[in-house]
Parts: C-alpha cells; sequence; structure tokens
C-alpha cells in the first residue's frame, strides 16, 4: 500500500500504489492503462480526482498537440495524461505541509509557477518564463497539470499548494470543476481588465469561458452586460446569467450597430472575446469605446487581419489572458460560494472516467448541444445510467 517517506497519509483514505489513468498515443488516440500514483514532494499534495470537465484546449492537446508541451516538444506517445479542469480530496501531504488537510475538498488552479522568473514574481504565473522545463535534468519548478506534466484523466495527481482552492461541502463535485473556467473570466476582467462597477462589457461567444464571463462581469456590477452568439439556446442560458440583452449575430446584420443601439448609442467598456471567430477581433474592437478595453479569451488557429490603425487612433487596449492568474479562481470561488451566480447551468453531461472517449466525442461534437462534459472517477449509479 502507498506509503513514501515523509509523505503524511491516512487510515482514512487509503491509496493504492498504481492508478488507471488515460495515456495519449497518436493524435484523437486515448489508452486506459495502469501508472503508479505519483509522490507529493515539498509543499505539494496527493489529490484524489473526484471530477473533471473538458475543456477545448484539452481536445486540442488530444488531437493537434499544442500548447501541451511534453519533454521539449508534442505530447503525443510520450505516456502523458491529459485534463486539467479538475476538483478532487486531499488524500497524502508532502513534507512541511500544514495548509490543506487530508480529506478536504479542493479545486485546482492549472498552474504552478517556478516562483523564480519575472512574471512569477508579479503574480503572472501563467506566464511563467519556464513553462515546460520541468523534466529530466532541467527542472525550474513549473508545473502545469494537463499541459507540461500529467494531469487529471486518472484517479490521483499530484498539485502544489499554490494551486489548491477549499471548496465547501455543499458545493457539488460537478460545479467545483467549473471554478477555473470562471477564474479565468474573472482574471480577464478584474486583474487585467481592471472592470469596475458601473461599466458597460461585451461577451462574444456563448462557450463555457464566455457564459460564465457573463455571470462574472454581471456579479461585478457591469451595465449592461450583452452577450452575442449564433445558438438561440445557449443565448437564453446567458440571460439566466444575468446577461442584459443578447444578439444573435445570424440575425443581425450589423453586429458592431447593434451593440451600440442597447449601449445608449455608444461602444462598450469592455469586450470579452471568446469565440475565436477569425473577424471578431475587428468587430470587437469597434464596438468598444475610445480608450476602451479587449479581452482576447479565445484564439483563431489562423492570423487573422487586424485594423492595427482603428486601434492606435482611438486607444484601444488589447490584451490576452492564459488562464486564471493572479489567485482569480479564489474570487471566482468565493462569488459561487455565495451563490452570485449558478455555474451549474452550463453543465450538460456526466460520464464514468472509463468512458473517456465517450465524453471526449460529447463534448468535440458537442453531442445534444454539449457544453460543459464532466468526468467522474466515482460516480453514481443514477448517473451512470443517465449517462449512458
Amino acid at each position: 500500500m502507498y506509503a513514501p517517506p515523509g509523505v503524511k497519509t491516512s487510515k482514512d483514505f487509503l491509496v493504492p500504489d498504481t492508478m488507471k489513468a488515460w495515456v495519449l498515443g497518436n493524435p484523437g488516440e486515448l489508452k486506459l492503462t495502469d501508472k503508479p500514483v505519483p509522490v507529493p514532494k515539498k509543499a505539494e499534495v496527493l489529490v484524489r480526482i473526484d471530477a473533471v470537465a473538458i475543456c477545448a484546449t484539452d481536445l486540442d492537446v488530444i488531437y493537434h498537440g499544442p500548447p501541451a508541451l511534453i519533454q521539449g516538444g508534442m505530447p503525443h506517445n510520450k505516456n502523458f495524461t491529459p485534463g486539467h479542469e479538475y476538483m478532487g480530496t486531499v488524500v497524502a501531504t508532502g513534507p512541511g505541509v500544514d495548509e490543506y488537510r487530508i480529506g478536504q475538498r479542493i479545486a485546482v488552479e492549472i498552474h504552478a509557477g517556478c516562483g523564480q522568473c519575472k512574471r512569477c514574481r508579479m503574480g503572472m504565473y501563467t506566464s511563467c518564463h519556464n513553462y515546460g522545463l520541468n523534466y529530466g535534468d532541467v527542472d525550474k519548478g513549473h508545473r502545469a497539470n494537463g499541459f507540461t506534466t500529467d494531469g487529471a484523466f486518472c484517479e490521483y495527481q499530484v498539485n502544489h499548494i499554490n494551486t489548491l482552492v477549499a471548496i465547501p461541502d455543499d458545493m457539488s463535485d460537478e460545479e467545483a470543476t467549473l471554478i477555473v473556467t470562471a477564474g479565468t473570466a474573472m482574471y480577464g476582467l478584474t486583474e487585467l481588465g481592471g472592470l469596475v462597477a458601473g461599466e458597460s462589457v461585451v461577451v462574444t461567444g456563448p462557450g463555457p469561458i464566455g457564459l460564465l464571463g457573463v455571470a462574472v462581469a454581471k456579479a461585478l456590477g457591469a451595465q449592461p452586460v450583452i452577450l452575442t452568439g449564433t445558438r438561440d439556446n445557449r443565448l437564453k442560458i446567458g440571460l439566466e446569467l444575468g446577461a442584459d440583452h443578447v444578439i444573435n449575430i445570424r440575425n443581425e446584420p450589423d453586429v458592431v450597430a447593434a451593440v451600440k443601439r442597447l449601449n445608449g448609442g455608444k461602444g462598450v467598456d469592455y469586450v470579452l472575446e471568446c469565440s475565436a471567430a477569425p473577424s471578431a477581433l475587428n468587430d470587437a474592437i469597434r464596438m468598444v469605446n475610445r480608450g476602451g478595453s479587449v479581452c482576447l479569451a479565445a484564439f483563431p488557429h489562423d492570423e487573422a487581419m487586424v485594423d492595427i490603425a482603428h486601434l492606435a487612433k482611438n486607444n484601444i487596449y488589447v490584451y490576452g489572458i492564459r488562464g486564471e492568474g493572479q489567485s482569480a479562481t479564489h474570487r471566482a470561488e468565493a462569488y459561487m460560494r455565495q451563490k452570485r451566480f449558478d455555474a451549474t447551468k452550463i453543465h450538460t453531461h456526466t460520464f464514468p472516467l472509463e468512458n473517456l472517449p465517450t465524453a471526449i466525442r460529447y463534448a468535440k461534437d458537442r453531442v445534444d448541444d454539449a457544453i460543459k462534459v464532466v468526468v467522474k472517477a466515482r460516480i453514481s449509479a443514477a448517473q451512470k445510467t443517465a449517462a449512458e
């Protein structure tokens, strides 16, 4: 039984020496295998993974590779386990850890920065300069589970204590997996964007980040919050999460003009761009007022033409976000704990861990209009029947 030297365990949470884990083979190929249960080091804990949500970036990693960086290159055929939006229970603690106790339920951030580079010392650990330098003889301390180190499509994983977010007992596993998504929206709007109450926001693209971006913006006091997209059922969820107005761009010949009409004839203060449509950036920079800000939370796979002259002449700020830095996830969890918004509205499907390929298919092909698909290592009989 699992008992590494220097690691604190508990008879209440017996841990095996090996675990079931999905491993990435060729592009699009996942294999269920056995792996050793990892061992937490100083300032780390072992997490029993209870649930993990599938992100669009997981699909990029599984089918294409980037932004994962394993052993300095593509992640395929390297015994790598993807998956990064997870929650679970602390079942063992590394040397010196007293910030979290065994048996505590937690959600996790993706990134643990090296703590040494310029960006980490600014609190921007998702932009760590040592991203990916954590294999072999080169160990700078950076870890991004599911991107540069093994992720969560398995039964146990190691996390640095800086990535943990304590969650209340009455928060469901499924809701807890969404804290990272809400934290990403929070990071873009507040830490990097500087949003304050009363400012106006457009969210383009009603995917998971876009929908929770609506919820976060409204909870922060933005007015109005406008959501644009192409799917009426998702726009309806946006209204339920706090959007003041929604625009189906398939029914609106000039979405920029429509936004300005809804905002008293002028551009908004912020656009949170979550659609990744090639034309979205130019639409976004024309939706904001002079001196406004555009946050890029998604990106097209191909290069996009941008009207730089319009940006410069109107003093418009454009910035990108990578994950959920500066502990924004903790603030997102606080809003969810207080029931400021119901993140579960974007959770649509749950599957057991052994059915991960099916869950991936639902997320990739949007089967039954899937939005957030969750995989659980321990799933109830009722949930299993519903998934099937």
